[in-house]
């Protein structure tokens, strides 16, 4: 194996006191370790010796290793997080009249977009969101990062290893380990071409007459790409693009590698580690490809080996897929301590077009609690667009028709899939969130940012930890010329804010960005007092008259406090009847929002379009 240890960082929070490996501790620690992981190593490579195997791994995790696991929850009510672009906000060079400076004139390099990025989230959430997962930061030569040339460095042009270090020592950070594939142009591939070690042993290749009809597939372009090698002409797997080259677990140097990049992303300080693209990680032919059993293995043994290194890490795992394949992602509470919620997008969006909470009910009412020690990661948009699939068996026929010829209507795009008979279904609805919610099915209309507010509230409200999405928190609208300069519908939701530009907008109390932005933190600053919205607190779904409200019932994990969490998704006026609510009498219940009390006289909880209640028994703390 050729795995290099990365240098520690010069500032980056410590994760876990570390341990010599040549020492009693170090010792039991690594046969600790070594006992847990024989297991699925025997399930990985039955072929292989495993003693030789743990040996390697063993130096591989001695420099990381942890004298034990700190106690305490991973996370509370205060847990939310942003997840942007590293150069989602950029700085450019301006002269003294503000005009900006061409790069070619500039006598002095641009700010490093790390470090504004930085800038902005001290300046503007501090105490307020608790982390930033940062997309892919590292070298990369398509897919806006989610092509990796090099795992271990920071794409120069988003700064250095010191920043993400810097960021981390405020915030929780967020790291993608994009684990399935890798660039066409890293040195392991081009290792493969000159079909030299390690690179030369990395890949997946297939005869191109093999059937693959059964592998399921995201994308339209072909699952094996010709490459011209010193040894002929090799068919290797491509699951995403032909740039995008899926790397061989079934060679365990490949785990070996994985799981040293992983020890260096927390070595320097990242919290959460996200997989990206993991359900495809195993490749079996003649099986979909799609959440084999060695796939969910290998995530047992990155939990168990972060168990020993960085106890309060946590894993998290990206499975854009219907909601029953998602949920296996947990195991037996020893897999994923996170998964995406992907159902939430499609169903909120829906909901709030529609103006009725019918099909996110019936969900929510199906989803079981996260297990102990797990939990959901809720958001309702992303980097990518709001995938389709989830919502299969809820959304379909006329009603999934509606969804799409709507958010057409509001200038959105949408990306197919292709299936083995031919034929071509929405796979993904590429628009602004902001702008997704600018009317209903029945068109345009004034309630666009209460609307908007409305959607990111449930998401607070609900089990798990929330995750704004950088230009929801900012409405950015869509950048239709970004998309055409790129020829890529993602890129409709992929905006780079000027940030002296986005300062401006902010200030303006007239803007969308203003508006929306100070919500959003209200929102925030009430959610994070209340012990009830905890991400494992009780939560029932409420079974209310009104197909128009969506509600839930929250309880905080000592009982100390209930929330009735009310959203009213229609564009006119709603009221909930109190006794439909069964309040405790003998408690004093209130708003958080809006600080309107109920008396002993009160019959309903009137909402105006698009508002939320939050209605508690625990006193005010804001």
């Amino acid at each position: 194996m050729t795995a290099t240890q990365p240098s520690p960082p010069s500032s980056a929070p410590a994760s876990a006191s570390s341990v010599p490996l040549h020492t009693p501790v170090g010792a039991e620690r690594l046969k600790q370790l070594d006992d847990r992981l024989y297991p699925l190593l025997s399930l990985l490579y039955p072929d292989q010796p495993l003693s030789d195997l743990e040996q390697r791994l063993n130096q591989v995790v001695a420099p990381h290793l942890a004298t034990s696991a700190p106690s305490g929850d991973r996370w509370d009510e205060t847990t939310m997080l942003l997840i942007t672009y590293g150069d989602s906000l950029v700085e450019s060079p301006k002269d003294n009249n503000g005009k900006v400076i061409p790069s070619e004139e500039c006598q002095t390099p641009p700010k490093a977009p790390l470090k504004t990025l930085n800038e902005f989230l001290n300046k503007n959430l501090n105490n307020i969101l608790s982390g930033v997962h940062i997309l892919p930061f590292f070298p990369y030569s398509s897919d806006d990062g989610f092509a990796v040339i090099d795992y271990r460095k920071v794409d120069p042009n988003l700064g250095l290893w010191e920043d993400v270090e810097a960021i981390a020592q405020t915030f929780d950070v967020m790291a993608d380990l994009v684990i399935n594939h890798i660039s066409s142009q890293s040195d392991w591939f081009k290792q493969f071409i000159a079909q030299q070690k390690p690179g030369c042993d990395y890949f997946i290749e297939a005869d191109p007459s093999t059937d693959c009809s059964q592998v399921v597939r995201p994308r339209s372009s072909p699952l094996l790409t010709p490459v011209e090698t010193q040894s002929g002409t090799r068919h290797v797997w491509t699951t995403f693009s032909a740039d995008q080259v899926d790397v061989n677990f079934a060679n365990p140097d490949v785990l070996l590698e994985f799981i040293d990049i992983l020890l260096g992303y927390c070595r320097h300080g990242a919290r959460f580690v996200r997989l990206d693209a993991v359900g495809f990680l195993w490749k079996k032919l003649g099986s979909s490809c799609m959440h084999l059993p060695e796939t969910h293995a290998a995530i047992r043994v990155m939990r168990e080996i972060l168990a020993f290194t960085y106890p309060r890490a946590a894993i998290v795992t990206e499975t854009n897929v219907p909601n029953r394949e998602n949920l296996s992602y947990f195991g037996n509470r020893n897999e994923a301590h996170m998964i995406y919620n992907f159902s939430l997008p499609p169903l909120l969006l829906n909901a709030l077009l529609r103006g009725e909470a019918k099909h996110l009910k019936t969900w929510m009412m199906s989803m079981p609690p996260a297990p102990e020690g797990c939990a959901y990661f809720n958001f309702t948009a992303s980097h990518d667009g709001i995938g389709m699939r989830p919502a299969e068996g809820l959304l379909e026929g006329e009603e999934f028709e509606q969804l799409v010829d709507t958010v057409k209507r509001f200038g959105g795009r949408i990306s197919y899939r292709s299936h083995g008979d031919g034929r071509q279904t929405p796979y993904e609805l590429n628009i602004s969130l902001f702008d997704a919610l600018k009317g209903t099915v029945k068109g345009p209309d004034q309630w666009q940012r209460q609307r908007f507010v409305c959607s990111q509230a449930i998401m607070l409200s609900l089990e798990g930890i929330p995750a704004f999405y950088i230009h929801s928190l900012l409405a950015t609208p869509n950048d239709n010329a970004r998309a055409d300069a790129t020829g890529h519908n993602r890129s409709i939701n992929r905006h780079q804010w000027d940030y002296d530009v986005l300062c401006e907008h902010l200030a303006d109390p007239d803007s969308d960005q203003h508006w929306v932005f100070n919500e959003l933190k209200r929102l925030v600053q009430v959610r994070r007092q209340q012990p009830a919205f905890h991400p494992n607190a009780t939560q029932f779904t409420l079974q209310l008259r009104s197909s128009a409200v969506f509600g839930i019932w929250r309880q905080s994990r000592d009982r100390s406090q209930s929330i009735f969490s009310l959203h009213n998704l229609s564009d006119h006026p709603s009221s909930i009847s109190v006794s439909n609510l069964n309040l405790i009498c003998t408690d004093e219940w209130h708003d958080l929002l809006s600080d309107v009390r109920l008396t002993a006289d009160t019959q309903k909880i009137k909402l105006a379009p698009y508002q939320t209640a939050w209605i508690t028994n625990a006193p005010v703390l804001h």
